[in-house]
């Protein structure tokens, strides 16, 4: 439960625009320090103060689109985001530095969606499904 004070706190950082649109979202009101953004748009952002946040809950993404889901966190914010890394990509030298020439963009599961990948057949089916014959009702059998 969020507390008035941190309510009241959160409002007057990050604006009443902002607070709800919060609140809608994820239903909670957060303010912190911004720490990056993701080619996706996304923004992330970091909040150390130990009386405002709860441990374990101090890194959170604000997603940019609406239908939002965790396949739209790319791989480097992901470990940031988990406390597998302690630094953000945007300061982290070694993530920077990681990215080789041949690695693919990311791209977010687009499973449940129009983009998603459906298999198709190019051979002829080896059984036809059966169809049942009925004859319409209300007519009279000779």
């Amino acid at each position: 439960m969020v507390s008035l004070a941190r309510t009241i706190r959160s409002m007057r950082r990050v604006g009443l625009r902002e607070w709800w649109r919060q609140m809608q979202y994820i239903g909670d009101a957060k303010s912190g320090r911004f720490v990056g953004q993701d080619q996706f748009g996304n923004r992330y952002f970091e909040n150390l103060n130990a009386e405002e946040e709860i441990p374990g809950r101090h890194r959170w993404v604000d997603y940019a689109q609406h239908d939002y889901n965790a396949t739209q966190v790319p791989a480097e914010w992901h470990s940031w985001i988990s406390h597998i890394r302690k630094d953000p990509p945007t300061e982290d030298r070694v993530v920077q530095n990681l990215s080789p020439p041949w690695k693919t963009p990311w791209v977010e599961n687009l499973t449940g969606t129009r983009g998603a990948f459906r298999t198709y057949n190019t051979t002829k089916p080896k059984y036809e499904a059966w169809q049942p014959k009925s004859a319409p009702r209300g007519e009279s059998a000779p």
